[in-house]
């Protein structure tokens, strides 16, 4: 059930995020969530978008670096304590989380959270057995 993130290697340069964000636009994909991590000379541009595979096409044709890692989708109630619940359980089973973001859907009032583990099949086992929600691609795009 992971969802597919793109992972872009991006030079912290004037003028590179138009070109990653102008190639998704043009071939009219959406971006659902994105993060930057960025040092002072380059950085890495992930994102969730509507179609993966394409948008991967469109950003190498664009001259990008780009490559598409499975990551586990949660959604979680929007209140207090939600994503401490998430962070338990993984932590309890030793399943250390390299990172994660989040995005919100106020009508829903959930959170979804994109999670990259080591193991997605072990953290998405013990995500549904502690009665935590995940997502399918399918879900993420039509938030």
């Amino acid at each position: 059930m992971a969802v597919k993130q793109l992972s872009i290697f991006v030079e912290n340069k004037e003028g590179k995020l138009v070109t990653i964000t102008d190639a998704i636009a043009n071939a009219g994909i959406d971006i659902r969530a994105m993060s930057v991590a960025d040092t002072q000379d380059f950085g890495i541009f992930r994102l969730i978008v509507t179609e993966p595979e394409r948008a991967k096409q469109a950003l190498e044709s664009s001259g990008c670096f780009v490559s598409i890692t499975r990551v586990v989708g949660v959604s979680i109630p929007d209140e207090p304590g939600a994503l401490a619940k998430v962070v338990n359980v993984l932590a309890r089973n030793n399943i250390n989380i390299e990172y994660m973001y989040a995005f919100i859907a106020v009508a829903k009032k959930q959170a979804s959270v994109v999670l990259r583990v080591a193991d997605n099949e072990a953290a998405e086992k013990l995500l549904t057995e502690n009665g935590i929600e995940l997502l399918d691609e399918n879900e993420i795009v039509n938030i």
